[in-house]
């Protein structure tokens, strides 16, 4: 009797150390996944809302310990694009593609990586071993730059006008496209290419600038009816008036930087530099 009691005991030790092992194993599964949900949350924040550098610090950290996550090589491209190292992030990009688990987005992102550093060549043949069907915002506009920069203007304005479709913040290809203009000599194009790009982005300055430019090469010298700071007012004013000197306007061209000085809020020494030069070489 005693040997089935002891028996019973021996079986019901085992199952009950079975059921423990299988409850340990379920914790350990548990774990493991609120881990990688860790893990995933914190790597969007590192590259969301971290400090660039940071970023670059944490994935750098992580691809060491990691070398073979591509995601982990993805953040590291990522972040090093967001600190403006080019350079580094273009050697990213190319650990990235060379991944089996190497996306379009990748190749593409590479791309935008070499045009950053000047290898225009090399982001031209990455971008053409993306598929046509890979149709994205990012890719057209690299495309429109690439084709620009090959003078090959009727690409460019397709490219263009595909990538403004593609996206509600089409603001900045739509300065990028106006200054292709610009560049062309196509004055009047790029005047309204700018003015749309202000109407998505009232705040976008350097559409604003463009955008007076565009008027001066026309010999319109007054500011466009845009939304602007007082600062703004000031700096875009002595940008027409250097443009009207440029075009041989010299006393208009002076009247819009005394302009520009008086009505900066602050002491405006560019302006104040160059009118005197103006001055100076009036005098001599």
């Amino acid at each position: 009797m005693r040997k089935v009691m002891m028996i019973s005991l021996v079986l019901t030790g085992a199952v009950a150390l079975s059921g423990c092992e299988g409850a340990m194993s379920e914790v350990k599964r548990a774990n493991s996944s609120v881990n990688v949900i860790d893990e995933s949350n914190l790597n969007d924040l590192m590259l969301g809302a971290a400090d660039p550098n940071e970023a670059v610090s944490y994935f750098s950290r992580a691809v060491a310990e990691n070398p073979d996550r591509v995601d982990l090589k993805r953040g590291l491209a990522k972040s090093l694009i967001r600190a403006g190292n080019a350079d580094a992030a273009a050697k990213a990009w190319s650990a990235v593609v060379q991944s089996e688990d190497a996306t379009n987005n990748d190749r593409v992102d590479y791309a935008d990586a070499l045009i950053r550093t000047g290898d225009w060549d090399k982001a031209e043949e990455m971008l053409n071993s993306v598929p046509p069907t890979h149709e994205t915002y990012k890719r057209y506009r690299l495309e429109a730059m690439i084709a620009d920069s090959n003078q090959q203007w009727d690409k460019a304005d397709s490219f263009y006008q595909t990538a403004s479709g593609l996206t509600t913040k089409p603001s900045g290809v739509l300065n990028n496209w106006g200054y292709s203009k610009l560049t062309r000599g196509e004055f009047v194009e790029a005047e309204q290419l700018f003015g749309k790009a202000i109407t998505y982005d009232p705040s976008l300055f350097t559409a604003k600038n463009n955008l007076v430019l565009a008027r001066g090469a026309q010999g319109k010298y007054d500011l466009p009816v845009v939304e602007m700071t007082q600062t703004e007012r000031a700096q875009l004013l002595y940008t027409l008036g250097l443009s009207a000197v440029k075009s041989g306007d010299v006393i208009i061209g002076k009247g819009l930087i005394r302009e520009a000085i008086d009505t900066h809020p602050q002491h405006f020494e560019a302006a104040v530099r160059s009118l005197r030069a103006l001055e100076s070489n009036v005098t001599n």
